[in-house]
């Protein structure tokens, strides 16, 4: 694999290598390729993605750091998959997906798979998120949002030593 300076999205999950590891890797492959507007490939991509983790959990060595990073990335015409874990055996891959492994510092390895993106489609093509502002439930409930003077908001950042500096009064 050439590491690509094209890099257009990337996003990523530590997780603890355990059995729960592999359902946290699904939510997190829906919901990215959902914000990425890539939900024709969420089935292969969470097959994939899957796949690693699940190696990664039977690959552990439980006296050793367990932990493992699931990223996924649109670089080029691909969406790449990539796990970091410090011991790792590659399972059975497509023959038609472009893999691959490189060892990093502190024991630690990186898999990748690349999965094209589909015709037409292009990392720099893919939309950026948008999320519009919300109000949390609660927020909601209590209505509008009062009236604040920002005098009185200075006065109590003063007071707790906030921006306006100065320690706290005594």
């Amino acid at each position: 694999m050439q590491v690509n300076a094209q890099t257009a999205q990337v996003d990523d999950l530590t997780l603890i290598a355990l059995p729960t590891a592999v359902n946290c890797a699904d939510l997190f492959v829906r919901f990215t390729l959902s914000e990425w507007r890539l939900r024709n490939m969420i089935d292969d991509c969470s097959a994939v993605a899957c796949a690693l983790v699940e190696a990664a959990i039977e690959s552990a060595d439980p006296k050793t750091s367990r932990l493992i990073t699931l990223r996924l990335r649109l670089s080029g015409d691909y969406l790449v998959v990539e796990l970091e874990a410090a011991r790792f055996t590659m399972p059975p891959t497509s023959p038609d997906l472009r893999t691959g492994e490189l060892q990093l510092g502190g024991g630690v390895k990186l898999i990748w798979c690349e999965l094209p993106l589909p015709t037409g489609v292009n990392a720099n093509a893919v939309p950026l998120p948008r999320r519009e502002p919300r109000r949390s439930p609660a927020a909601e409930a209590l209505g509008d949002e009062p009236d604040v003077d920002p005098e009185l908001i200075q006065r109590i950042l003063f007071g707790l030593g906030g921006s306006m500096g100065g320690g706290p009064q005594r």
